[in-house]
């Protein structure tokens, strides 16, 4: 087969794994708070058992440890309130509210990395309104504020998105996730006491979610993370965008099979979600530069295809 081939197929592999996050994330019982804990903690312990993240983290000045581990903060929040979304609503919402990641990332881009405003950009923004109001008149008012939650993990995904683009070239993938990981472990610890729970703060998971939380880690982080590395040495970075907008779609594709979401939801929902996805695949092509895709962000992002 050939190597373009291979890696095209190996994408669309990893990113239907990473459509199965919002689907664990519902079928994981733990709180949003601790399922994130227990995730972050997982993938950054496999990470340190490698010698390459600790040649890497020697290597790195401390200053941009320092930058990186801040953006480990933003991105341990955007796990956080993604999988508070699908639990608040379900896992076809929370799918649904990433894909505005990239709608966000057209105007906060050019904000965080000085780059110049696309003002054709704006047209993402413009088309994706009535996609919102169609996902909003689709969801059940019990839901909506999953719907809100949700957006909310978007922006974040925006954000440390952007933050990792100014910093990518100064440190290597693998490190920087397990630095970022890492400290969003460190951050979560000390913030879980301090929001609501009901019992203990800190749950040990039993064999049902701990079999669940093993797949989500290396399954769906570890594995598809290593595959894309390989994956990306043969394909453009307009490509690897075109296939990772793909994973809200899996998302909910799969959502309808293993959880039944399509008896929750309404028509307006996945028309509106049509809008949207159209709005993100146009994105690339409003792009006017053409970045290698980061294999960092898609590491550590549900919003896999949020950064040119």
């Amino acid at each position: 087969m050939h190597a373009v081939s291979k890696a095209r197929l190996q994408i669309h592999f990893c990113v239907l794994l990473w459509g199965f996050t919002a689907i664990l994330g519902k079928l994981i019982t733990l709180p949003a708070p601790m399922l994130v804990w227990w995730r972050t903690l997982l993938v950054s312990v496999a990470l340190l058992a490698t010698p390459r993240v600790w040649r890497g983290l020697r290597a790195m000045p401390a200053r941009l440890r320092w930058a990186y581990a801040g953006i480990g903060v933003v991105v341990s929040l955007h796990w956080l309130t993604f999988y508070a979304a699908i639990k608040l609503s379900n896992a076809s919402v929370g799918a649904t509210c990433i894909a505005l990641g990239p709608v966000f990332l057209a105007f906060i881009e050019p904000w965080i990395t000085g780059r110049r405003f696309d003002p054709r950009e704006l047209l993402i923004g413009v088309a994706v309104v009535p996609g919102v109001a169609l996902v909003v008149g689709g969801v059940p008012d019990a839901m909506r504020l999953g719907l809100v939650v949700g957006t909310a993990s978007a922006l974040l995904v925006a954000f440390f998105s952007a933050l990792n683009k100014r910093l990518v070239e100064h440190g290597d993938p693998l490190t920087v996730t397990c630095l970022e990981l890492g400290t969003g472990t460190v951050f979560l610890g000390l913030l879980v006491p301090w929001l609501p729970h009901a019992g203990a703060a800190f749950v040990l998971p039993d064999l049902h979610d701990g079999l669940l939380l093993l797949a989500l880690a290396f399954g769906c982080t570890l594995l598809p993370f290593a595959l894309a590395l390989v994956a990306l040495r043969h394909l453009s970075a307009f490509g690897t965008q075109m296939v990772t907008n793909l994973e809200p779609v899996y998302a909910i594709v799969l959502a309808i099979p293993l959880l039944g979401e399509q008896r929750q939801l309404g028509w307006p929902f996945y028309l509106g979600v049509a809008v949207i996805l159209a709005a993100v695949f146009v994105h690339p092509w409003l792009s006017r530069r053409r970045e290698p895709a980061q294999a960092e962000l898609l590491g550590v992002s549900e919003g896999h295809g949020t950064a040119e």
